[in-house]
């Protein structure tokens, strides 16, 4: 397992200051660590992508950040929220009454698949008004709000309220939920693979949504997807987990350009991409480790063409070079050289 990791790319204003943060759950062949002693800080109003494999820990992150982790998970650490009446909130040593309080007022969720996530037997409406008044708001206020949202995601505001979820598409369910989420006035908006069930051109359409909520009402976003390409037109940075911890943080235009860690590169290499030919596309070799079996020492030596003695002992922290892009690698002066990049020329949204 891993030493501590010392993450020096420090953000000016952090609305979330995670440390030493894990998960684990106990299993009959050992402990299941599926988040690994992560440090992270959020920028008040950035979005932040979080990019990894399947099983690398990005939804145990997004879940860690609402104290949310389901039994028998077990969640240690501290995180700290910082909204902008200056409480400062130690989000794990809140009783279960603040918490629920604190979800969906100040920090809200988008999970993956809208379907998933409305009651299939009420009204769109009638989710809107259940929210609000669980959370003791201005029912009729609240809907004026919800109108307003949906009309802002390009919906068709009582069409939507009057219809259940099955009787939308999966694009306008998604939009719809994202209304949902936002209809309390968060300050944060977490979202785990929000467009994973969604066709590209519609993914690309909420993402461009998103930008626009974000500017807007001043959201921060944490956006958690396995698809890096998609949320690199979207997120001011770019997070990157490999075996349940961040093994590269940094500027989105800098980790995609000039990534440091040679995981991050090889999953720049195995994106499918029009203007890259087939012959030049490299997947990732070997799998991801077992998270009761995290091999010692660097996490990633056993699928990486650098690693050495050195990598196998010893596990390197992440640290930046005082240029806020910060790697957990021994050798960050020779991944450009040792694993180019075959995408010779990534686009990034304006």
């Amino acid at each position: 397992m891993t030493m501590q990791q010392t993450h020096t790319a420090a953000v000016d204003d952090p609305i979330f200051e995670v440390r030493d943060v894990s998960v684990s759950f106990d299993m009959d062949r050992g402990e299941s660590r599926v988040l690994d002693r992560v440090d992270m800080d959020i920028e008040r109003g950035e979005i932040l992508g979080v990019v990894g494999e399947s099983g690398s820990g990005k939804s145990m992150f997004a879940s860690a950040l609402l104290d949310a982790v389901v039994d028998p998970g077990v969640l240690t650490g501290d995180i700290t929220f910082d909204p902008e009446d200056g409480r400062r909130i130690d989000l794990l040593d809140r009783d279960e009454t603040d918490i629920k309080d604190i979800r969906w007022r100040q920090i809200a969720m988008v999970f993956q698949g809208a379907m998933s996530s409305f009651n299939p037997t009420m009204t769109i409406e009638a989710h809107f008004r259940e929210t609000l008044s669980v959370h003791d708001y201005d029912v009729e206020a609240g809907m004026e709000r919800a109108r307003q949202l949906l009309s802002d995601l390009y919906l068709e505001a009582d069409q939507v309220l009057g219809s259940h979820p099955h009787e939308l598409s999966g694009g306008m369910s998604q939009r719809a939920l994202i209304a949902l989420a936002l209809v309390l006035e968060p300050e944060v908006l977490v979202m785990d693979e929000p467009t994973a069930a969604l066709d590209l051109l519609m993914q690309r359409s909420i993402i461009e949504l998103i930008r626009e909520i974000a500017d807007e009402r001043d959201l921060t976003i944490v956006f958690i997807t396995h698809d890096l390409p998609l949320v690199a037109n979207l997120a001011d940075r770019l997070a990157v987990l490999y075996a349940f911890e961040f093994v590269e943080v940094g500027p989105s235009d800098e980790v995609l350009t000039g990534a440091k860690h040679p995981y991050t590169r090889a999953l720049l290499n195995a994106t499918p991409n029009l203007d890259t030919p087939r012959e030049e596309m490299r997947p990732i070799e070997g799998s991801a480790p077992d998270p009761v079996n995290v091999p010692e020492g660097c996490s990633y030596h056993p699928r990486c063409p650098l690693a050495d003695d050195t990598c196998i002992r010893e596990d390197p922290p992440l640290t930046d070079d005082g240029d806020d892009h910060a790697a957990a690698c021994h050798y960050v002066d020779r991944v450009a050289e040792e694993v180019p990049l075959t995408l010779q020329e990534v686009t990034v949204d304006e």
